[in-house]
């Protein structure tokens, strides 16, 4: 059975996104600054050690309108080339009733999220991400998550999209892990006690 994991950059508030979608809050400097070199690589190395990785429509477009060719462009670091390199290399799962196609190494689910993440947990593969508050709160929901990764920037916005959702029972965690990072970004990791 894979494991299920929801890892995403969030606010100290607990957003992923402050309104109007803008993430210029992300970096560990502060607003529309880059993550330390040190957690860029984190992320990188989370992306290679993943399975499969799980989309929502937004998310989807963020990434995949820049990690194709992040590599190619000029100024690219070495960090940029293995990271895109990385993020082509997995495949993914793209989770839409609104678009109609999805390209690289990606394919598109418009049915039943739920059924189709339950369906992929139940296999003997490699880990899962699944990234995307809607989508994540959709498997929160439905008990598919085994653990949670939350990359706190200290940064406060006061409303947005929020990394959890509104669950209709208590959900026990275990903290398995934190880390700091330059700038006072704090990583922990919980993993879901059944």
């Amino acid at each position: 059975m894979r494991k299920l994991t929801f890892a995403m950059n969030v606010t100290l508030d607990g957003y992923t996104a402050a309104p109007g979608d803008d993430l210029g809050w992300s970096g560990s400097d502060g607003p529309d600054s880059s993550p330390s070199d040190e957690l860029f690589q984190w992320w990188s190395d989370r992306v290679a050690a993943t399975g499969l990785s799980l989309y929502g429509r937004k998310l989807w477009a963020g990434m995949n309108s820049h990690w194709p060719t992040a590599d190619q462009q000029p100024g690219a670091t070495p960090a940029v080339v293995e990271y895109a390199r990385r993020w082509r290399d997995v495949p993914k799962v793209v989770f839409s009733s609104t678009i109609g196609a999805v390209d690289g190494n990606a394919r598109l689910v418009t049915g039943d999220a739920v059924a189709e993440i339950a369906r992929l947990k139940a296999e003997d593969a490699g880990p899962m991400d699944i990234g995307g508050a809607t989508l994540a709160g959709a498997a929160m929901l439905a008990g598919l998550i085994d653990e949670y990764v939350l990359v706190t920037v200290p940064v406060l916005v006061g409303g947005g999209t929020p990394f959890f959702t509104a669950l209709d029972s208590w959900v026990n965690l275990t903290l398995v892990e934190t880390r700091t990072f330059p700038g006072g970004v704090l990583l922990t990791r919980y993993e879901t006690r059944r």
